[in-house]
Parts: C-alpha cells; sequence; structure tokens
C-alpha cells in the first residue's frame, strides 16, 4: 500500500506534521506502537497541557545550529496554533512567562489533533510495531499489521528517550544510524534533579512544597518555581536549567529572591 507520507509516532509532532499533509491533499499514514495516541500531551502540564508559549523565539532553542528552528517559527507561529485551539473552543489560561494552558484537561488537545487528522484522511494505525525500514527509490515499511507499506517522505516522529515507562524509546537513533545520519550523543535535558541520600534525608520534610526562586548555573538565569519532590528537586526553573548542566556541575538556587538576607540577618541580631 502506498501513501504520500508515512509517519511513525503518533505523538504531538506526529500528528501535527500528519494533518497538515492530510491539509495539503496527500495521503499520510501515521504509525505507533502505543495503545493510545499522544501520551505525553496527555500528562504535560499536570495534565493541562502546556500547548505554547507567546513569546517563543529562535533564542529559547539549543542547537548545534542556532539557526536551525528560525525558518519553522516564521512559517508557524504561536499564534497560528492558538488560532486552532479557538476554532475548537478550548478554552485557556496564561500562566507566568506567556505559557498557555488548558483550562481543563489536555485531552482537548489530543481530541483536536486526532479531529484534524479525520477532517483529512489520515489513518492512524495504534498497537502497530514497526518491523523493518528499507530504501530502494522509496521507503518500504514492514509492520506488525503491513507487509508492504511504502512511501517516498518517511517522518520519524518517536521523540528520544524521556519516558520510557510511557513507551520512550531511543527508535529514531537507531533509524538514523541505519540511514548514515550523525546522532550527537543524547544528554537529558528538561529532566528533574535527583538527590543524594544524604540531602534527601536533610529536605524530606520539604516534599511538596513548591517555591519562587531564582535559579543559575553561569549565565542561565531562571526565575520560575521549584517544587520539592520524594527524589529530588523540579518545577519550571529546575526543568530548564537541566538543559544546560552536566554531571558534576554546581547551580545556584535563591529561595529567597525577594529578601536582602543581609539585612535580614541584621535585623535579627539587633532584634
Amino acid at each position: 500500500m502506498k501513501y504520500d507520507a508515512i509517519i511513525i509516532g503518533a505523538g504531538a509532532a506526529g500528528l501535527f506534521a500528519a494533518m497538515h499533509i492530510g491539509k495539503k491533499g496527500k495521503s499520510a499514514l501515521v504509525i505507533d506502537h502505543a495503545k493510545k495516541p499522544a501520551e505525553k500531551i496527555r500528562i504535560s502540564g499536570g495534565g493541562r497541557c502546556n500547548f505554547t508559549n507567546i513569546k517563543v523565539n529562535p533564542e529559547n532553542f539549543l542547537s548545534k545550529n542556532p539557526k536551525f528552528c528560525i525558518s519553522a517559527l516564521r512559517r508557524y507561529t504561536p499564534q497560528d496554533f492558538i488560532k486552532l485551539i479557538e476554532e475548537y473552543g478550548i478554552q485557556y489560561h496564561e500562566k507566568t512567562l506567556g505559557q498557555l494552558f488548558c483550562d481543563h484537561s489536555s485531552q482537548e488537545i489530543i481530541d483536536m489533533l486526532l479531529d484534524e487528522c479525520k477532517k483529512y484522511n489520515v489513518k492512524v494505525e495504534l498497537s502497530t510495531s514497526v518491523l523493518e525500514v528499507q530504501k530502494d527509490k522509496a521507503f518500504k515499511i514492514k509492520t506488525s499489521r503491513n507487509q508492504g507499506l511504502e512511501t517516498p517522505n518517511l517522518i520519524i516522529a518517536t521523540g528520544g528517550l524521556s519516558i520510557p515507562k510511557m513507551g520512550a524509546t531511543g527508535y529514531a537513533y537507531d533509524i538514523a544510524k541505519q540511514f548514515g545520519i550523525d546522532v550527537i550523543e543524547p544528554e537529558p535535558a528538561l529532566v528533574p534533579l535527583i538527590f543524594s541520600d544524604e540531602l534527601l534525608e536533610f529536605c524530606k520534610d520539604l516534599t511538596g512544597i513548591a517555591v519562587d526562586t531564582i535559579v543559575k548555573f553561569k549565565k542561565q538565569i531562571f526565575k520560575e518555581a521549584i517544587l520539592f519532590t520524594h527524589k529530588g528537586l523540579s518545577g519550571p526553573a529546575i526543568l530548564q536549567i537541566s538543559s544546560y548542566i552536566n554531571i558534576g556541575d554546581t547551580i545556584e538556587i535563591n529561595l529567597r529572591p525577594d529578601m536582602n538576607i543581609f539585612e535580614y540577618l541584621k535585623d535579627r541580631q539587633r532584634g
């Protein structure tokens, strides 16, 4: 069976790509090994999905090629996605620093993407494993459902290794290596930080507490909340700074950025 495009991965990127291919009148097939689509959307933002940021610009993206994302951001802006959200009547609100969240449930975003795919005759096959990908004049794909798929355009939208429990794998890296594409060694990013046993014991009474902070590493500064968890630290500021640090690096956390601690201690001494 032939398609104009086959997309491996039914997450946000895969469904988004598929719906736009279908919108252009092209045939598209989305394949995913998971039972449900877009699980990362479902759990993001505490179940309310931080679906975009109105202040997005190229400087917010980390890449070996800083110009890589410029054309994409110019061709499809956050405002374009907001317009689609509003067409579907999805209510949303802005949190700090331009972050937009659904008022109700992230499932609304998933349903919207699936509805767009359905509208433009995109076929979505879940619980389907890709067994083999080869390329001659076109890509030839074998799956657990179909041994004879063919397409001139193959999109790998399987993401990275971020949440293995949710089905994330290194499949994209394997395919890249199969076709001779250089792969930069993956490193953790946008992840929580795990405490040592000693520090965890020291902070255990703080579990569940969120604090507005300033987190700093070299020239990178994030003025957002952190969250003490049963394993260590999470929250927006920690997730952001994690993209810039490696094991062994030291970060600075100001737990009371609104207070001059020296003046406070002086006042305590006077009192």
